[in-house]
């Protein structure tokens, strides 16, 4: 199976793409901070089958450059329609992790009959949730700072894979593999993270959640999750009338990731049980 890749010009960013599938309804993923849109390869390769995959790297991140101004979700979302345009797609199913939940939501406000359901992984409705300081976050955002590289991407594990997967393995050989799939060396985080931490945290979708009601919705959260902890998982879900909650014991925020067949068997569930019950439409 082929992968088709390029690029589109959209308000001053050359947004680039990957799309995999040839047939089936369509799947629009969208990522978190610092990640680009080859983190979702575990999730293509198990979907690409029977789903038409489209990922993308968010503007000022890999090769989607340059930044083209103020970030913002709500720019975010307006990229990923820009992508489903030039698709063709009137609409698809809408995963996002962590940042790009907010992106999906806000897309889904903006663009309802374009989404055929929401799957958001590892997220929140209000993105300071996610910013807070808590004196965990702080101490370990610091490690992934200061020190040697090696130290770098070992506090960096620890932000997104549970404690216990932690023991008695070679950190260094899980840093080394994880690397292709957030698209850098996890001792050094992308210039546009930053950037990216402070849209989120203005981002707020709490007053507009009941506007979702009626859409096919999937909120994962992982037990031990630091970043997105399951208070703000279950949160979400409850704000969206209808949505399915499902929590993860024994993960943590880097789960699609680091243990990808466990959100690829839950996607597969939430777009058949979607599929099953929504006529098809063009592209969708």
């Amino acid at each position: 199976m082929t992968t088709e890749a390029g690029t589109i010009d959209h308000r001053g960013c050359s947004l680039a793409y990957e799309a995999r599938g040839e047939r089936g309804p369509a799947v629009l993923f969208i990522q978190g901070v610092g990640v680009h849109g080859g983190g979702w390869g575990p999730q293509v390769e198990a979907l690409a089958g029977r789903y038409r995959c489209l990922t993308f790297d968010n503007r000022g991140m890999g090769r989607s450059q340059p930044l083209g101004g103020p970030l913002a979700v709500e720019q975010m979302a307006d990229d990923a329609l820009a992508l489903m345009d030039a698709r063709g797609w009137e609409a698809a199913h809408v995963v996002g992790h962590s940042l790009g939940g907010l992106v999906a939501q806000h897309l889904a406000f903006a663009a309802r009959p374009r989404v055929r359901s929401l799957a958001l992984l590892c997220t929140f409705a209000r993105g300071a949730d996610a910013t807070r300081p808590t004196a965990w976050m702080v101490w370990v955002g610091m490690q992934t700072r200061i020190g040697t590289r090696r130290m770098r991407r070992r506090a960096f594990l620890r932000l997104v894979v549970p404690p216990a997967a932690l023991n008695g393995i070679d950190r260094d050989a899980l840093a080394a593999r994880l690397a292709p799939l957030f698209g850098h060396d996890l001792g050094v985080q992308p210039a546009v993270a930053m950037k990216q931490l402070r849209a989120m945290g203005r981002y707020d979708a709490t007053p507009r959640l009941g506007e979702l009601a009626g859409l096919p919705t999937l909120v994962v959260a992982a037990e031990s999750d630091r970043i997105a902890p399951p208070r703000v998982g279950r949160a979400l879900a409850a704000g969206i009338p209808g949505a399915r909650y499902v929590e993860l014991a024994d993960a943590s925020h880097g789960v699609p990731l680091v243990e990808p067949e466990r959100i690829n068997a839950l996607l597969l569930d939430h777009f058949a049980r979607v599929d099953d019950s929504l006529p098809t439409t063009r592209g969708g």
